[in-house]
């Protein structure tokens, strides 16, 4: 067995790992064991502990396929959006157990690990295969540049985790002021955003593990020539790219024909490729959260709230704010300075606005604003939450949107 195949298998036991922690977590919250009631403090302080436990070796298991799939690669295994992703999940957990090292809140466990495990379950869906470094990544940068960033932003995403439990906690799904519906319209479409995510992961698997498989042919101009472009979907095409023929395609419920085709104004194969991606995402996520509501019968936040009740809201609007605080300035140095260094040394110039260099700094920016809102204008509570919330959804943006949607020097990778 290879250094890669024990690697990938420490990584699968990672994520399951991870979500057995999210289900001891529950339970360490709710007060019940798998077998009835439990015991009091002590006992509800012994599965919180439980479950830290398995996050910790959770967190054990990913380092392992980290250092051996470095040692394989003979580079830090962050150089393309499966590698960059599956960092970015170790270092929330790394920050989670930060914070939750301060705090001691268990309720933080049962939202962080779940943002844990979903990047790590999307970052699965892409391609395993380890690259060879480009030339421009064959750098002492790619170490310090690509680690430090995503810290900071794991940092954020505790605080989303954080921010979006207070809004949990203190929104009233009850009152019928106009203020509560805004608020709790936020909050659901919020969770759907979220099971959008889950439902990219579910419909991708979904698909691959049947062998979907639909191509087309088309021309596109490629370094000032006109070139033959063949692309092969695997989720069935409900969108073909514009401009390009259907060469093969699998039947989907009977139809051997793409619904349609994409916008003309998204040119190239690859434009359609994402934007057919993004509507299953979306149809998915839909199946998910309705699915969840009928069963449910009510918002999934007024599902969730009662959980939380036995928690005080300060608690949780201070960690949002040091987590914040603390990623900040990692982010600051990594996503930026050491960015701009790298940026010189590669390409002659320290700032190209190139797309996700401009991202960086509206991230960046964003969370300038939050700290600003905070400490200067007194911004507690909701409002601070909000921000939180928002402001990972803004980091989500600039690591998979930018590089899956918008085409830039950093598209080769996840950084």
């Amino acid at each position: 067995m290879s250094l890669y195949d024990i690697s990938n298998t420490a990584l699968i036991a990672a994520l399951f790992t991870y979500i057995a922690s999210f289900v001891a977590f529950a339970i360490a919250i709710t007060g019940r064991g798998f077998g009835g009631a439990g015991g009091g403090e002590a006992s509800a302080a012994a599965r919180a502990r439980r479950a830290f436990g398995i996050a910790v070796l959770g967190l054990a298991l990913h380092l392992v396929y980290f250092i051996l799939r470095w040692i394989a690669n003979r580079h830090i295994p962050v150089s393309n959006l499966f590698e960059f992703m599956t960092f970015l999940s170790l270092m929330i957990v790394v920050a989670f157990i930060i914070i939750y090292t301060i705090y001691r809140k268990p309720l933080l466990g049962a939202f962080a690990t779940p943002v844990a495990f979903v990047i790590l379950a999307y970052a699965m869906v892409f391609p395993w295969e380890a690259q060879p470094l480009i030339p421009s990544l064959n750098s002492v940068w790619l170490y310090i540049h690509v680690t430090t960033a995503a810290a900071g932003e794991a940092f954020f995403a505790v605080a989303f985790a954080s921010g979006l439990m207070y809004l949990l906690r203190v929104v009233d799904y009850k009152a019928a002021g106009k203020r509560e519906r805004r608020q709790r319209f936020g909050i659901e479409f919020t969770l759907f955003a979220v099971l959008i995510l889950v439902g990219f992961i579910v419909a991708a698997f979904t698909f691959r593990g049947l062998g979907y498989e639909a191509t087309f042919a088309g021309q596109e101009t490629i370094d000032g020539e006109l070139t033959d472009v063949t692309v092969t979907y695997a989720m069935p095409p409900i969108a073909a790219p514009h401009g390009y023929e259907l060469v093969g395609m699998d039947p989907f419920l009977g139809s051997t024909q793409p619904l349609g085709t994409a916008p003309d104004w998204m040119n190239g194969v690859n434009a359609g490729r994402k934007f057919n991606t993004t509507i299953w995402s979306v149809l998915f996520g839909a199946f998910l959260y309705g699915a969840l509501r009928l069963a449910c019968r009510r918002p999934l936040g007024a599902v969730i709230q009662p959980r939380l009740s036995g928690i005080d809201p300060e608690d949780l609007d201070e960690i949002t704010y040091r987590a914040i605080a603390i990623g900040f300035p990692i982010f600051t140095l990594g996503a930026l300075i050491f960015a701009m260094i790298w940026a010189h040394i590669a390409w002659n110039r320290f700032w190209g606005w190139d797309p996700k260099e401009v991202w960086a700094l509206v991230t960046w920016l964003f969370y300038s604003v939050y700290l600003h809102l905070r400490l200067g204008r007194g911004w507690h509570g909701r409002r601070s939450a909000w921000l939180a919330v928002v402001g990972f959804v803004v980091v989500l943006f600039t690591l998979i949107g930018v590089n899956l949607i918008i085409a830039g020097l950093h598209s080769y990778a996840g950084v």
